[in-house]
């Protein structure tokens, strides 16, 4: 049984602390999807497969590759921003979390 990866990301985007987890996931899923299309063409035809027949014959037009290159970088874009903030978020923190009041 194949769990596909945005199963595995939504759960883990139940919990605070595996937030950053999920986010470099979903970076490096968008990397791959914008630096090397094909292996995200192979990896969709395999998950087709599953559920017609001859999926292995398809072929991909180069427009869809355009397209998966953009989803890809919507991507790294999405899980980059939210990484920094996450980071600005826990430098925020920081200070309040010590307790010590200055005067």
């Amino acid at each position: 049984m194949v769990i596909p990866l945005a199963t595995i990301v939504i759960r883990m985007m139940g919990s605070q602390k595996n937030r950053k987890l999920s986010a470099a996931v979903v970076l490096v899923q968008g990397v791959v999807a914008a630096l090397f299309p094909q292996i995200s063409v192979k990896l969709i035809k395999r998950m087709i497969g599953k559920n017609f027949e001859n999926a292995s014959q398809l072929t991909v037009k180069p427009a869809y590759r355009r397209q998966l290159r953009a989803v890809g970088v919507g991507m790294v874009a999405a899980a980059g921003t939210d990484l920094l903030l996450q980071s600005a978020e826990e430098a925020d923190d920081g200070p309040a979390a010590t307790g010590g009041d200055s005067e």
